[in-house]
């Protein structure tokens, strides 16, 4: 995903002076030397802030690194010079979750999408493959809004077209699960005896509650979300869209009881937090073969 995004940034910046990329030595080697180019160096506080400067004059800046350095510790600058300022840019990060565990908890974070949901008018996208990231990155750079892309080493299959909503990858009458950019593979997996509705999101912010009221009248009113950050980060959204309803609603993501100590790989990590297809169907036949209580 690192890749298409690069090469998709440089092609489209051959024909448009107003993008500019500022990078804290972060993929460094994955773009061409260019003026507009711009490395802070290890000052991940520094990189937002000089990103925010070219939204100033009317530029398109896309800042990028890892998670917890463009989100996490800079996080008072992208309130302050992009949010509070009122200008547009493109946060671009890698890492997702733990795509890297090897490097310890400094390179993980799973709050970045919670966090960002402080803030308002932030655009959330989160593709789950290497063909969904070119058209969300020209769609990010012909804009002028707030939009953070969040690519992960994790991907699908295969990849759906990049539509703003939710798409519908299978038919079931018995609830809905909504998957989350790269978990999808897994849901599929972890559902596929049951007969629910599988819905697709590669944009979760907005959040489609239009799609998923659809989906839900056509099906039972019980929802099960699965997303490859922090569990719960959208389990306001399915509450708010669904609040005349009454339904019974299960969130799968990151767990927020405890914090893993042991590096491990990112496939152990997906265990520990009961987002591999084993802990996802359990979850699953919970909620969907288990009667409402009386």
């Amino acid at each position: 995903m690192r890749e298409v995004f690069a090469e998709t940034v440089q092609d489209v910046m051959a024909d448009d002076p107003r993008v500019a990329v500022v990078i804290a030595e972060i993929s460094r080697d994955a773009f061409r030397p260019s003026p507009r180019v711009v490395n802070v160096g290890i000052r991940e506080q520094l990189m937002v802030g000089v990103g925010s400067g070219p939204a100033l004059t009317g530029m398109r800046p896309v800042v990028h690194s890892y998670a917890p350095f463009l989100v996490e510790r800079p996080f008072e600058q992208i309130k302050l010079d992009f949010g509070h300022q009122g200008v547009g840019g493109v946060l671009v990060s890698i890492g997702g979750s733990y795509d890297d565990p090897v490097w310890g908890r400094t390179h993980q974070a799973p709050g970045d999408v919670a966090l960002l949901d402080t803030l308002p008018g932030w655009r959330v996208q989160v593709p789950g493959h290497p063909d969904e990231v070119e058209p969300l990155v020209r769609a990010a750079l012909a804009a002028d809004d707030l939009r953070y892309l969040r690519l992960s080493l994790r991907q699908n299959k295969v990849a759906f077209p990049v539509v703003e909503g939710f798409t519908a990858v299978r038919r079931g009458s018995g609830g809905v699960v909504v998957a989350v950019g790269p978990v999808l593979d897994r849901v599929l997996e972890a559902t596929a005896d049951l007969d629910v509705t599988v819905l697709y999101a590669t944009t979760i912010r907005p959040f489609d509650g239009a799609g998923l009221r659809a989906a839900v009248a056509a099906s039972r009113p019980d929802v099960l979300l699965v997303e490859p950050y922090l569990e719960g980060t959208s389990a306001h959204l399915v509450s708010e869209a669904l609040s005349d309803i009454p339904h019974r609603l299960r969130s799968l993501g990151v767990r927020r009881d405890a914090e893993l100590r042991a590096y491990g790989t990112p496939e152990d990590h997906d265990a520990a937090h009961d987002l591999d297809a084993l802990g996802i169907a359990a979850a699953a036949r919970r909620l969907f073969t288990h009667p409402v209580a009386a």
